[in-house]
């Protein structure tokens, strides 16, 4: 058998998708390597690169492949020795040998048939093309496309093909092309045939000859080290720019960064345009002063890394101006139109063909907004004019161009508009938070108005059936939801969630105001499991489904330290007890509303009595004034009469009187004890 050796693939098509490369790239050479893998061609534990894309090449280096697969035999179990002929011919043939070649072997379940399977044996030569083929077809590819007069199909037509084994080559074809030893360089600045001694050699080759750094991380650390040491030169920082840095990996081989400056009349336009025209149309990437101010500056990743680059930035500098242009002109021209003229407009722009137009949407969300604002004492007039003009901007011609900027160029009109500036800002931050980890509304007008736009769509949707299933939520409900909550908690505002809803639900016809209810206590949930709370600790308090979800995380560090506390644990397993109990006798029809503790004739139950009594008195003062950790403790002077009461006490006596007054004294304790907390949830 033959060395181990290296196995490069490499594909050779025109300019790839870039949003998409980095994806095709690590698809493509995952599927080549589980592949090799399963045909018993390379270990599992070999570890190989497979971030080789660039825009004009997808590749894959696995390390230590064999030429041909050891061959091994295993013993596989069939059906038993009764089976119809028919089962146990096929059976023989999935594993590639003859009925005559069967054995019987006697099992817990009876004597059945057994094939001694041989598996491996492929080499790689016979398996590397259809392997390369399967690869491409599992590709996350929305189109493919054909080229010249061929019938192959693939996202971008392909030139090129090389499969090497260490110094070897592995003949085949795929999407029509023959397999070489010959990549490609740079189209401009490397070499168009370059010859590979060895699979090994692959990526200092292209790197020397052909001017292509092949490894996509590789190169977006240069672009990244490039981009930062300009800056500096500039004196100026890069703001946000790791998305971008992405897609201007995929966009280039060899990459050189240059500093590049647009006019300073630009600036008069909001810098959200300006960094938005730079960024997504042009791959620009803005400077900004130690502030975060735009600065009249930007810096381009070019193809192209030359001595004088002088013609590139030019170029790059004419290019950008008339998008500015176009910047200035919709922000010019969105001016002259108040965005409350524009609110009529919004009768003509549907917002779900089953809930309206986005007009009778701002009406309900200004109702809601004004709602929630005097729930908070906030200025009710201002937030419903907020949710009046907050979708206005959706017709503006900047908006249509940079949808992004809804929102953003809504603060800007309102401003020049003359409206308050806490209605400009709620206009702004009403969409707020936009994914995972955005800043929240600041103020309690742009809280309320972006609490009623959030729970508006879900309380409408809910309504029409438009839940999120599994993984689809097309209306980004869950990220809604959670919005909801971090709103609430992080800005500790006091309100109910239960009054919310219902609000809510008060502008549609379908009623799910229950079911949006634990949509939302479940994105509460892993809300406070990331926070850090056990999953026991949360249970125990979302039990008690909590109106006010501020008040829940101060609730749970009480919970937290009641666990700490010695008793505890016995407690805990004690409500457990109390829950069981009641439940049981209450499924018997059994009643047991109020304690009379004359009816109580035990030493242990009068002890639990007066105990229960003391404690409850000084908890329920702790309670009303948030002391929930001081609550919670309160009740530790509990365990001793408690598990006296279970050792002493028969709870279901005959004596209905009797049986129904112990019930009640044990009602009187899980009430007392579960105002914070389902006390029985935390017993393990």
């Amino acid at each position: 058998m033959a060395e181990k050796s290296t196995l490069l693939v490499e594909l050779l098509t025109e300019e790839l998708p870039p949003k998409a490369l980095k994806q095709l790239g690590v698809s493509f050479a995952s599927s080549i390597f589980e592949d090799l893998v399963r045909q018993n061609l390379v270990a599992a534990t070999v570890v190989p690169n497979i971030n080789l894309a660039t825009p004009r090449r997808l590749a894959v280096l696995v390390p230590s492949v064999e030429e041909q697969a050891a061959v091994s035999e295993r013993e596989v179990q069939g059906p038993a020795t009764g089976a119809p002929q028919a089962a146990v011919a096929g059976f023989a043939k999935k594993h590639g040998v003859t009925v005559e070649t069967l054995q019987r072997q006697k099992t817990s379940k009876g004597e059945v048939f057994v094939a001694r399977a041989r598996t491996g044996g492929a080499t790689l030569h016979a398996v590397l093309p259809e392997i390369v083929e399967k690869a491409l077809k599992r590709l996350p590819i929305p189109k493919a496309m054909r080229w010249g007069g061929g019938a192959e199909q693939f996202v971008r037509p392909a030139h090129g093909l090389v499969m090497l084994h260490g110094k070897e080559l592995v003949p085949g074809k795929v999407l029509g092309l023959e397999s070489r030893r010959a990549t490609a360089g740079h189209r401009f600045l490397g070499k168009d045939r370059i010859e590979l001694g060895s699979a090994d050699a692959y990526a200092a080759a292209l790197r020397d000859a052909g001017k292509v750094i092949v490894d996509f991380d590789e190169r977006k650390a240069e672009i990244d080290r490039q981009l930062q040491a300009e800056a500096k030169r500039q004196g100026a920082t890069l703001g946000d720019y790791q998305a971008l840095l992405d897609e201007v990996t995929a966009l280039v081989e060899f990459p050189a960064v240059y500093a590049a400056v647009f006019d300073g009349a630009f600036m008069e336009v909001p810098q959200e345009c300006l960094i938005l025209t730079m960024r997504q149309n042009q791959k620009y990437f803005p400077l900004f002063d130690q502030s975060g101010g735009l600065l009249p500056k930007f810096l381009i990743v070019s193809n192209m890394k030359v001595a004088d680059p002088r013609h590139i930035v030019g170029g790059n500098e004419r290019v950008v101006r008339p998008r500015l242009e176009d910047a200035r002109f919709f922000f010019n021209q969105d001016r002259k139109t108040r965005l409350e003229a524009r609110v009529p407009q919004l009768g003509k722009v549907v917002y779900h063909n089953k809930l309206g137009s986005q007009l009778e949407r701002v009406n309900r969300v200004k109702l809601l907004a004004g709602g929630i604002a005097r729930s908070l004492g906030a200025d009710a007039l201002k937030a419903e004019r907020a949710a009046e003009l907050a979708k206005a901007d959706l017709l503006s011609g900047m908006v249509g161009e940079f949808p992004e900027l809804q929102g953003i160029m809504g603060r800007y009109y309102a401003r020049h508009d003359g409206e308050p500036a806490e209605v400009a800002d709620a206009i702004e931050a009403h969409y707020r938070p936009r994914f995972a980890g955005d800043r929240l509304p600041e103020g309690n007008i742009a809280c309320a108005v972006a609490l009623a736009d959030k729970l508006d769509a879900l309380a409408g949707l809910f309504s029409i059936g438009e839940q999120p299933t599994g993984e689809k939520d097309p209306f980004g409900l869950r990220r809604a939801a959670l919005g909801v909550v971090r709103i609430i908690v992080e800005r500790n505002l006091p309100l109910s969630l239960n009054e919310m809803t219902s609000a809510a639900f008060a502008g549609f016809q379908g009623k799910a105001q229950a079911e949006l209810n634990e949509f939302l206590y479940g994105r509460f949930e892993g809300y406070l499991k990331e926070l850090g709370f056990s999953t026991l600790q949360v249970d125990s308090v979302l039990a008690k489904r909590p109106a006010y979800l501020a008040a829940v995380p101060q609730q749970l560090e009480a919970v937290k330290a009641f666990q700490a506390l010695p008793e505890a644990e016995s407690l805990a397993a004690a409500n457990k007890r109390v829950a069981n109990i009641l439940r049981q006798a209450a499924e018997k029809g059994e009643s047991f509303a109020g304690v009379d503790r004359k009816e109580l004739k035990e030493a242990a139950e009068i002890s639990l009595f007066d105990a229960l009594q003391k404690a409850a008195g000084s908890a329920n003062q702790l309670f009303e004034r948030g002391d929930y950790a001081g609550y919670l403790k309160t009740f530790a002077v509990l365990k001793a009469p408690v598990d006296a009461f279970f050792d002493k006490v028969m709870v279901m006596a005959e004596q209905k009187s009797l049986r129904q007054n112990r019930l009640a004294l044990l009602a009187d304790l899980r009430r007392a004890m579960n105002r914070v907390a389902d006390i029985s949830k935390l017993a393990v």
